[in-house]
């Protein structure tokens, strides 16, 4: 089996008809946490089990050693997976920019950044626990794509901000997505998501439970009191995690095998067709099942 070709940036497209063995992957991630370890360890492992028809060629990681416990521990996986690492402090780089022009800094860093992967061509970059937002630039030279935490079409914002708004809609589902990346953030098309409900079982009693508390009393006081340590919020957010790993997993395969790609700026299906991405929800839920045993 071949695989299909992905190059350029999003406003460029992926997928022009060219074929690879593999599909060829960069790996962009802060390392902050358990969760970027995990993450990486496990697509890893199905690359070499076979499972996923891709090779990562590179991890790059905006922090360098001493900056931070998590990122060290992150380093040292890549080391020992014997991936090229390739490090940029982000703390480090011209902070007097940093501080007075933001933008600009963002432009001149990830300038930096494309200087040393200019070499070691990919087809996809994977932004997976990257904490900084990428420059213009940056998305118009190179495909990249990344996770939010909501399904398409719902709230924009941080994971928090997501699961708020889902709760001030009563919203009966959410979801998660793996969309393209862009200039315009959380703008990109969506490429596969997953979609769970949000009213059913367990998570139906809680939402009694803050509808209770709520009665007589804006939602903003609501929230500002109760925080995330509501037992509504914390089910949600553990719903949208379970899904997210298997989710990446799950697009990279789709990816590989042609299942999905993206043209122009545009999604396409196997046969070509425009979609509003890619809909994994059946082979989320079956990892997800599997797990279980």
């Amino acid at each position: 089996m071949r695989w299909p070709f992905y190059g350029g940036g999003f406003g460029k497209g992926f997928g022009q008809g060219r074929t690879c063995v593999v599909l060829r992957l960069g790996w962009f991630s802060t390392g902050r946490d358990e969760a970027a370890r995990q993450l990486l360890q496990v697509v890893t492992d199905h690359i070499a089990s076979g499972f996923l028809g891709a090779e990562i060629v590179y991890v790059f990681c905006n922090r360098v050693k001493g900056e931070s416990p998590e990122t060290d521990r992150f380093m040292d996986l890549v080391e020992k997976l014997g991936l090229p690492l390739i490090r940029l402090s982000s703390k480090g780089f011209l902070p007097s920019l940093r501080e007075t022009d933001r933008e600009a800094w963002r432009v001149r860093y990830h300038e930096e950044v494309a200087q040393r992967i200019r070499n070691l061509p990919v087809d996809l970059i994977v932004l997976a626990g990257y904490m900084l937002i990428v420059s213009g630039s940056f998305c118009r030279g190179f495909s990249l794509i990344n996770l939010h935490p909501a399904e398409p079409g719902g709230p924009k914002g941080t994971w928090q901000e997501v699961i708020w708004e889902w709760i001030r809609r009563r919203a009966s589902h959410g979801g998660v997505m793996i969309h393209g990346v862009t200039p315009d953030l959380d703008e990109g098309p969506p490429i596969t998501y997953v979609t769970f409900f949000l009213r059913r079982g367990r998570l139906e009693d809680l939402w009694k439970d803050l509808e209770m508390k709520a009665r007589g009393r804006r939602w903003e006081e609501v929230i500002r009191e109760e925080g995330e340590q509501t037992l509504l919020f914390q089910a949600i957010r553990r719903e949208g995690v379970r899904r997210e790993l298997p989710l990446i997993v799950l697009t990279i395969q789709a990816l590989s095998e042609g299942r999905v790609r993206v043209a122009q700026g545009k999604v396409l299906n196997s046969e070509g067709k425009e979609i509003g991405g890619l809909c994994l929800n059946e082979e989320v839920e079956k990892w997800l099942r599997r797990e279980e045993f």
